[in-house]
């Protein structure tokens, strides 16, 4: 089964570094049953992973390339068909530096 000993002591330094205030009947309650989380996860301790590669994503990331096709875009004309705040080929908009 588990290797890992969880005693009182264990579960006061879990609940230091969660910065838990548990009193003494819930340390009496909690007591058996992180033993009992310890024991469920001892049994991967058991798994042979020595052909298995680490794994640091939950899925495979890759790039998803597509293909870069050529299409007729828009003239500079057409672009600025439907606005009044133009000049010069170029959208105006407010001045921003005083």
């Amino acid at each position: 089964m588990s290797k890992i000993k969880v005693d009182l002591e264990l579960l006061e330094k879990i609940c230091k570094n969660a910065r838990l205030r548990l009193t003494e009947d819930e340390k009496k309650e909690f007591l058996p049953q992180l033993q009992e989380v310890i024991n469920a996860f001892s049994v991967l301790e058991e798994l042979d992973i020595s052909k298995t590669k680490p794994s640091f994503q939950p899925i495979v990331i890759k790039n998803v390339w597509r293909e870069d096709i050529i299409n007729r875009s828009f003239s500079a004309e057409e672009a600025l068909a439907n606005t009044v705040h133009k000049k010069d080929y170029y959208f105006k908009g407010p001045k921003v530096v005083k």
